[in-house]
């Protein structure tokens, strides 16, 4: 009755198997006792300076939303292009008015200095 799905079980207990397997090996074999320079802060090849809990700029949560909402953008982009010749014009004008607002928005943060 479900034959179709026999393969899927199948991968599915072979990647838990394997997943066990390799994080067994690496709990095993890993090594249990770090010297000073495996638990230290790693700051780009800099000894870490300043105290790790202060505060820090705003802009850089900043740039990581900008980052994701235009790279969202691309993921609603692509089957869009897909099925272009297939959609009615109201998906069309839909996609047309998204691409409006995400416009405005970029420019209303390129004018705010919010990626500079």
């Amino acid at each position: 009755m479900y034959t179709e799905f026999y393969g899927i079980l199948i991968l599915l207990i072979f990647s838990v198997v394997l997943s066990a397997i390799i994080s067994g090996a690496s709990y095993i074999l890993g090594e249990k006792q770090p010297d000073r320079e495996k638990v230290s802060a790693y700051e780009c090849g800099f000894d870490p300076f300043g105290t790790p809990g202060r505060p820090f700029s705003i802009r850089f949560f900043l740039i990581g939303i900008l980052f994701l909402i235009f790279d969202l953008e691309i993921s609603f982009l692509f089957p869009w292009c897909v099925v272009y010749n297939q959609i009615s014009p109201f998906g069309y004008w839909t996609m047309v008015v998204f691409l409006a607002i995400l416009t405005l928005g970029l420019v209303y943060e390129w004018l705010k200095g919010g990626l500079e």
